[in-house]
């Protein structure tokens, strides 16, 4: 699979993310190096996931056993995954697993396919019209095989381990709701 498109190509890839050295973790700052396509910038995030052990559910269902890790938003009480700027310097996949360790302090397997790509706006300039703010995102599948005690953004961004079945059925329920 590939995704092209204002000078840019996303192929089909399956690799584990990175280590990183034994030097300290920092985070990247700044906007120096964030790619654009036609004023939207793009980011690329990760759904990170694990499987629980079959001793540790009551039930045989697969579905049961997911469980996907959300982390708060800074200044905010709402749950996310990991995203930010894809930056020239790497693929999309490379962000996506650079942003997972940055910001959930996880790493893993990255899957070689793209779940979703979407448009939105940056919280900033959600009342405008313009392309100003304008960005597309790149979601992955990420199979957490290690979980760090001490990462880059841990002091702004809380973990939490949900079930996947558990939270499709909240969802579900916050839409009912709204009808």
């Amino acid at each position: 699979m590939a995704l092209s498109g204002g000078g840019f190509e996303v192929k089909s890839f399956s690799f584990r993310c990175a280590r990183m050295s034994s030097s300290p973790l920092l985070s990247r700052k700044g906007r120096q190096q964030q790619r654009y396509d036609n004023q939207r910038r793009l980011v690329a995030g990760c759904i990170p996931y694990k499987l629980n052990r079959e001793d540790d559910t009551q039930s045989d269902d697969l579905l049961d056993r997911v469980e996907v890790l959300m982390i708060s938003s800074p200044g905010r009480y709402d749950l996310i995954f990991p995203k930010g700027g894809w930056e020239t310097d790497e693929t999309a996949g490379e962000a996506a697993c650079r942003e997972a360790l940055e910001e959930a302090g996880v790493r893993g397997i990255l899957n070689d396919t793209v779940l979703g790509v979407w448009e939105f706006r940056s919280k900033s300039t959600q009342d405008t019209c313009s392309l100003e703010g304008a960005c597309r995102g790149y979601m992955f599948a990420l199979e957490v095989t290690e979980e760090l005690e001490c990462y880059p953004e841990k002091d702004c961004h809380e973990r939490k381990w949900e079930n996947l079945y558990l939270l499709f059925l909240s969802y579900l329920s916050h839409q009912a709701s709204g009808l």
